[in-house]
Parts: structure tokens; sequence; C-alpha cells
């Protein structure tokens, strides 16, 4: 089938490198426009945008799939089917009907659980032990299309959402080019989602990222891995913003701290919860590289019954 792949962050180009290594013939690439980023906050192209040139493929940008005359421009390059991995606008359907066989995702979720921006950071964030990818057709409706395939991955317990989206990533690469495959040969036909069983993932939000202390140790211990690396888990001390980037285990029995609350030793940081203290293992201050929470705590000299936040 003659494919156009669309995609714009780095999560996507597993997909985009397995679909243009494939039986298909990838003949355009849709991504994001330009954005500004470094310091100089000058405009770079997207790591799918950049890929898509290497390929030697032509490479559209519009501002978003609404755009007039986009639909034109799908067209003109007789799609017919688009593969969409983490693209980041919403399709119209007048763009979505280009295609004969339409647009197929893949989402990272178990579908129709965590439908939305953010289901990695959700399934970590609510305590899912077990989650994976979904490869269905797409509507005009929030990840609502009836689906192609699955696959599924075990949320290991000190996974962060940068790991298991990677790993997602990676081998929902392999399931998106078979639904495109079963698409080709007519082996395979789009079942509709279950009614039951459906959630919502909206994206985590700077404030959804910020620890409470009061909260148990392994609703902290999964806001921090879930909301790392991005927007990254955060707290206050001494009215300063703090990261915390991991934790490495419960406190000892003996060490009772009120939520929030510091005591650091020679070698480690511990934190009050609203249950068991835990033990802080790397943190990031403001305008700093991440280091050592013993490191940094010596280096402002906590003081007996600080607190965080």
């Amino acid at each position: 089938m003659r494919v156009v792949f669309a995609g714009t962050p780095e999560v996507a180009l597993p997909s985009l490198r397995a679909v243009a290594a494939s039986s298909h013939q990838l003949v355009g690439v849709v991504t994001r426009p330009d954005a500004p980023a470094g310091r100089g906050r000058t405009l770079r192209p997207s790591p799918v945008g950049v890929f898509g040139d290497e390929l030697g493929v032509p490479v559209l940008k519009p501002r978003s799939a609404k755009q007039p005359g986009f639909a034109q421009q799908l067209a003109a390059l007789a799609p017919d089917v688009c593969p969409v991995v983490a693209y980041g606008s919403l399709v119209p359907r007048p763009v979505l009907d280009v295609p004969q066989h339409g647009w197929v995702n893949l989402h990272f979720s178990l579908l129709p659980a965590w439908r939305g921006a953010a289901p990695v950071q959700h399934a970590i964030l609510h305590g899912d032990e077990v989650t994976g990818a979904t490869a269905f057709v797409l509507e005009e409706g929030m990840d609502t299309g009836p689906v192609l395939g699955t696959m599924t991955e075990t949320i290991r317990p000190r996974d962060t959402s940068g790991d298991l989206l990677g790993r997602l990533s990676e081998a929902g690469a392999g399931l998106l080019v078979a639904a495109l495959d079963g698409l080709a040969d007519g082996s395979l036909s789009p079942v509709p989602q279950p009614p039951e069983g459906v959630s919502l993932a909206p994206k985590i939000t700077v404030a959804d990222a910020e620890i409470r202390w009061h909260e148990p140790s392994f609703a902290i211990d999964r806001r921090v891995r879930a909301c790392t690396p991005a927007p990254g888990a955060w707290t206050t001390f001494r009215d300063d913003r703090l990261k915390v980037l991991a934790f490495a285990a419960d406190a000892p029995a003996d060490i009772q701290l009120r939520p929030g609350e510091l005591l650091a030793t020679k070698r480690a940081l511990y934190a009050g919860t609203g249950t068991t203290p835990l033990r802080v293992a790397t943190v990031q201050p403001h305008g700093k590289k991440p280091m050592a929470a013993a490191d940094w705590a010596r280096g402002v000299r906590v003081a007996e019954e600080e607190r965080l936040g």
C-alpha cells in the first residue's frame, strides 16, 4: 500500500522506521511545523520531520490538520492508508476520508482504557500492573475508533513514564506494521471497542506534578515516576522549586517523620509522607542539573525538622 506517515516527537520514530522498512511504500510524512527550541529559540524541525527529509520523501507541515488546502495536499500523494503516532493535531473528517483505509493510530494503552494525551503517565499514576498498545482506525472522537490489534506490556515496579514509553514505542512499531499488513491482505477487520472499561488520560499539567506529601508513600512514588521525565514531579524547599526525580526505597522502620519533613544523614536523605518515609535518591534544584539527594542536602545544609512543600 501507499503510505503517508503522521507523527511528530521521537516516540514516533520507531514506527516510522518500521513502516519505511516494511513492504509498504512510504510516499510522504506529515508532522507539526518547525518549533522554537534551545536557548536561542531557533526554529527546528520535529524528529519525524528530520527523518522524513533523510528518507527523501515529501514532508508536509500544516499548522493543523484543519488547515485549508491540507486535504488536497494529502490527496495529491494518493495514500491508501495513513499510520499515525503522536502527531499532535486532531484530524477532521475530510482529511480522515482521504485514504481508502483511513488513518491507523498507534495508541499507548489497551483501549478503551486511558483514552487521551497521557495514557502512559496515567497508567503508572493509577498503579496499573499491565498496559500495552492498540492499533485502531482513527475517528473524530477521542481514541474511540475500532481496533485492529493490541499488545501488552508489564509495568515494572521502578518504571518511569520515559522507561515504559520507550519500550512501548519499540514494540508498538511492529504492531502498527502488522495492522497495515492485515488491512492490505484483508486478514484484519476493525472491531468496535467495548463500551465497558473506558477511562480518560488528559495531559498531565505542571500543577498535577506537584508532590502531595500527605499522600501515602506508594502514591507519591507513583506520581514521581509518572511525571518523569515530563513535566517533572516537583515540590518546594525554602520557597524555591525542587524537582524530585527518583526515590531509592522506603526508610528504615525506626525513622518517623511528618509529611514533607526531611532527615539528612551522611549518605541519605529521607522525606516524610502520609505513611512511611521515603528515601529520596535524585533531585534537581531550579536551574541546575540533577544530583544525588544526599549531596544536595549537604550543600543546602538541611536543618532539623525542615520540610518540603
